[in-house]
């Protein structure tokens, strides 16, 4: 069996926290914070801004394609030959939030990237959510 181009993989995470959409759209859109969780950057939460992730390891193009703010941010996420698309969107459940992540875009051949953000992005949001546990 072959797999046409079309066909991609999407890593998604879902987690339900006892904080306003508010609050974690700070998180997710003010570089201070960001980097706190995630890796450095120049983000701007303003549709069409490119900007970079740096870490150790490398870094990350990126450019803002959604900004509705408090309930959905989307970005291209390219590394590596990873061409992929990073959408989180934020959900008022009870007292708190649904927060759902999904990196969409992945190619049958990269395997090692697809694993490598189903690791990271658990990684990342536990950090994640140390960071909203300490800010007002």
């Amino acid at each position: 069996m072959t797999a046409t181009a079309t066909e991609t993989l999407s890593v998604t995470v879902e987690r339900d926290l006892p904080f306003p959409p508010e609050k974690i759209w700070r998180a997710l859109t003010q570089p201070h914070l960001i980097a706190e969780w995630l890796m450095n950057s120049d983000f701007a939460p303003v549709v069409g801004h490119g900007f970079t992730f740096t870490a150790d390891w490398g870094s990350v193009d990126c450019r803002v394609q959604t900004v509705e703010p408090n309930q959905v941010l989307a970005y291209s996420w390219g590394a590596m030959g990873l061409e992929s698309v990073v959408t989180w969107t934020l959900t008022p459940a009870g007292s708190g939030t649904l927060l759902r992540m999904e990196q969409a875009g992945f190619r049958p051949d990269q395997e090692q990237a697809y694993q490598g953000a189903r690791f990271g992005w658990q990684r990342f949001l536990a950090g994640l959510d140390q960071v909203l546990a300490r800010i007002d």
